[in-house]
């Protein structure tokens, strides 16, 4: 599809599924040799990350496990720059290797707080992998272990992201086109 509408905006393709699996294949790829006897535990970060976890855990051959977490932290386009906690981490952390998995990281708020929980749990060490990062938008300044693509910072749907719940189940990755944009009332 080279473009779809959603809430009556046109959003055209801008990361194709193709080039989405290659690179989640080269940070498998990493994690494989970097974590290869520590035994990690994936924390994926629902709703968005849900495909890109699902993909990274099939290219991931070490011995590891995986679970989930749910924070919002997005209304409508925009962040609201507060973290909520909606489903925790029921998993033992303490000296445990944890990889957040997280669909795209901007201004780094959501990872933030993630981090200060995961060390009061008593983590032994925690990297990041997400599928996108805008270092445009990204405010913070702890490292982000593994990155799939670097984008602008646009809005995305697509491949997990969604705008206000619709779009995540779409295999590329979309971004507002504002020269067709159509409003419907």
């Amino acid at each position: 599809m080279s473009n779809v509408v959603i809430h009556g905006h046109t959003f055209k393709v801008k990361i194709t599924s193709a080039e989405i699996q290659k690179a989640v294949g080269d940070i498998a790829r990493q994690i494989n040799t970097d974590l290869k006897d520590k035994k990690p535990l994936f924390l994926a970060v629902l709703n968005g990350a849900f495909m890109f976890a699902a993909d990274l855990m099939k290219k991931v051959n070490i011995e590891c496990e995986i679970s989930f977490m749910k924070l919002a932290s997005y209304e409508g386009t925009a962040t609201t720059g507060k973290v909520q906690q909606l489903i925790g981490i029921n998993e033992e952390i303490k000296g445990r290797s944890v990889v957040i998995v997280e669909d795209i990281v901007d201004t780094g708020n959501t990872i933030e707080d993630i981090l200060e929980q995961l060390k009061d749990l008593g983590a032994a060490e925690i990297k990041i992998a997400t599928l996108l990062f805008k270092p445009e938008a990204y405010t913070k300044t702890f490292p982000i272990e593994y990155v799939a693509i670097v984008v602008p910072n646009d809005f995305l749907v697509g491949y997990g992201l969604d705008y206000n719940g619709y779009g995540r189940n779409l295999s590329d990755i979309y971004v507002l086109d504002y020269d067709a944009d159509v409003v419907v009332s």
